[in-house]
């Protein structure tokens, strides 16, 4: 390596070299302004983005919706972190680490707030009684699969999509390193998919709404633009997951929730009701 970086003694933070989060991004936690959220009509309020992490919730919900689940109702609101509305009070008091998405449930004594896309999937399979098998075997499986995407994605993520994407320059010891960690758990995925229709075995789950906005995604062409480079269609069994879990109702409509880019039919910025979602989709060509 030709220019050589040597830590200094004690971290500083370098607002120069950070890209374009270099703004928004700082080493301490909490609100940096007042900023109330607004309440909707409906018990779930979700504040989210059309992340891959915000889609698995909004995709969990018209999921819940679709199967006749009318209690899973929800307004959702967006939060632009570009904008840095996730530091704003109001959402600091629902997730004090300041990610999205954050929901609040006001159907129960006191409002229980629910952060980290996990966990909020995990609430509304338990709370609604869908998408999580009751067999402790099975269930276990569904949960494997689920702890294994909040693990791996941040690779894929803040690590392969940050470098590859993102980064002001491209450096090439990041990019091979998460480049190899991407497709080895692309490997992982596709050989559990070679013997099973989902993720966690003949059942759709949580597990394969927690992974498909990621590495359905990915391997559909629809993140970071990198499917040529990653090679994603010789992973055929995950070719033909993702393909088929981007047919269902549910993920068509969630995935547009809380979307303020690409094209008009797929940008939906609040929901507060299935008109919402039918007023955008009907713009499609």
């Amino acid at each position: 390596m030709t220019n050589q970086y040597t830590p200094a003694k004690v971290w500083t933070m370098d607002n120069e070299n950070g890209g374009q989060w270099a703004s928004i991004n700082r080493p301490d936690s909490g609100a940096r302004h007042q900023q109330a959220l607004p309440v909707g009509k409906h018990s779930l309020q979700l504040h989210s983005l059309a992340t891959p992490n915000g889609q698995k919730v909004t995709i969990m919900l018209e999921e819940l919706l679709a199967k006749g689940v009318t209690a899973a109702e929800y307004d959702a609101y967006l939060i632009n972190i570009g904008e840095g509305d996730q530091f704003g009070s109001g959402f600091v008091d629902i997730n004090p680490n300041s990610k999205i998405p954050a929901l609040l449930d006001t159907t129960t004594d006191t409002p229980t707030r629910v952060f980290e896309s996990g966990n909020i999937l995990l609430y509304l399979a338990e709370k609604f009684g869908h998408f999580l098998p009751s067999d402790i075997a099975a269930k276990t499986e569904v949960m494997n699969w689920l702890f294994w995407l909040q693990g791996s994605a941040p690779y894929l993520g803040g690590g392969f999509g940050h470098f590859y994407a993102y980064a002001p320059e491209k450096f090439e010891y990041p990019i091979n390193r998460f480049s190899m960690e991407a497709k080895r758990q692309l490997d992982v995925l596709d050989k559990q998919l070679a013997n099973n229709q989902y993720i966690a075995g003949d059942e759709y789950s949580i597990a394969d709404i927690a992974i498909w906005p990621w590495y359905g995604s990915l391997v559909l062409g629809n993140l970071y633009s990198a499917a040529e480079f990653l090679d994603v269609a010789s992973y055929k069994h995950l070719q033909r997951w993702a393909k088929q879990i981007e047919q269902r109702e549910g993920v068509q409509r969630g995935r547009i929730v809380n979307r303020s880019w690409g094209e008009e039919w797929e940008q939906l910025t609040e929901r507060h009701s299935a008109a919402d979602i039918d007023a955008v989709l009907n713009k499609k060509p």
